[in-house]
């Protein structure tokens, strides 16, 4: 599968340039082009000529049309946005695994700002931040009509400095505030644990430019620790997503054969799949999946494509339900426009968009009576849980369950 990676696109023409094209062709041109399209314009350009000359304050023109441009994005999808020289560069960081924030993904579900996953051992983790919490306010503010963009923004910041949101959750009666103190966001994106009889456990947080090299080496690291590697448990709780090539080449370590997404677009050279290829080497030993409720969008595609393939039945609780895949495009002057070009399908074909990663074992998080307790597998009733079915598909389960 292509890396989703597009030529550069020039969409900003000068709008002197639109009004001459407009003014010389008259009828002529547009015949063969959509009338509306450039009566739209023409009506674009008449309220920023008034607005400029006519509102009560002096404007700036360039802010004026970044604004037209991403009230146009917004009327799209959350998640298609006009990213500035600065939120492009940060952007870029983000897939590096290393900013300055909070630690959540954030989207927007029904104009509702809400936490798609908060990120592993960071300051809105350790704050009690959850996965589907509403974000209704950022420092006092009110996040209504608030862009994705604009809240990012809001939430980063230098290290040792404080934001306070104010969370609607459910199941709680009111609204309440949650202080976190920012930090440098350090994303350890895999983790390599073992358990009693042989069995690995790899934790993958987010899906950035080296997950699948550090999954490689991490299933090095455990046939070195455990000879025989009995079953293997794959942590995608809270993994709010990342990178499209990366999931599909995760998956495609644990696959032989098979399809592990597809995607469709308007656009020609969109509508591609992606084939699990032999390479030898690929582990065979049993497998099982853990998601959640924020699981989310790269972290699905991994799950959907082993259990879509029969290679792992997926434990745990629904999944968050994004199904889209974005396009970065360069633009002019260290811009870039980010864009839904596609959505992708499970091995069957269904689209999860809204609807999630169903699991095979529903397994609900139960909180624990003792939350510092140190043994993950007595604090962690869905790992425990995970562990015990990939006993039993091994034949390491003994009756006592243990």
């Amino acid at each position: 599968m292509k890396d989703f990676k597009m030529k550069r696109i020039y969409i900003a023409l000068p709008l002197i340039v639109v009004l001459i094209i407009l003014g010389f062709y008259g009828g002529r041109a547009v015949s063969a082009l959509d009338r509306n399209i450039y009566r739209n314009l023409k009506l674009f350009t008449e309220v920023l000529d008034l607005v400029e000359k006519n509102y009560v304050d002096e404007v700036d023109s360039k802010a004026l049309i970044q604004g037209a441009v991403n009230g146009m994005l917004k009327s799209l999808d959350p998640h298609s946005v006009y990213l500035t020289e600065e939120m492009y560069k940060e952007l870029k960081v983000d897939t590096e695994g290393r900013f300055g924030g909070v630690g959540i993904e954030i989207t927007l579900v029904k104009d509702v700002l809400t936490v798609v996953a908060p990120i592993e051992d960071t300051p809105a983790y350790l704050a009690g931040v959850k996965a589907g919490d509403q974000i209704s306010k950022i420092d006092g503010s009110s996040t209504k009509d608030i862009t994705i963009t604009e809240a990012v923004k809001k939430l980063r910041g230098t290290k040792g400095t404080k934001v306070t949101i104010t969370i609607i959750r459910e199941g709680e009666q009111a609204p309440f505030d949650v202080t976190i103190t920012r930090a440098e966001i350090k994303v350890r994106s895999v983790r390599v644990k073992t358990y009693e009889g042989n069995y690995g456990y790899i934790r993958i947080a987010a899906f950035q430019e080296r997950t699948s090299e550090d999954v490689r080496l991490a299933l090095r690291d455990l046939d070195k620790k455990l000879k025989p590697l009995r079953g293997l448990i794959i942590d995608l709780r809270n993994n709010p997503g990342g990178l499209l090539p990366q999931a599909i080449d995760v998956s495609d370590i644990f696959l032989k054969s098979g399809t592990i997404v597809s995607t469709k677009g308007r656009v020609k050279g969109m509508d591609t799949r992606a084939i699990a290829r032999d390479q030898g080497g690929e582990p065979l030993i049993p497998l099982v999946v853990l998601l959640n409720e924020g699981s989310a969008s790269a972290a699905e595609i991994v799950a959907g494509a082993l259990q879509g393939n029969k290679r792992a039945p997926v434990i745990g609780t629904r999944s968050f339900g994004k199904a889209s895949v974005q396009t970065i495009i360069p633009l002019d002057g260290g811009n870039a426009l980010k864009l839904t070009t596609a959505k992708y399908y499970t091995p069957d074909g269904r689209s999860i968009h809204g609807e999630g990663i169903i699991p095979d074992l529903e397994i609900k998080y139960i909180k624990p009576a003792n939350e510092k307790e140190i043994d993950d597998l007595v604090r962690d009733n869905q790992l425990r849980g995970a562990l015990d079915h990939l006993k039993a598909m091994t034949g390491g389960l003994t009756k006592s369950g243990n």
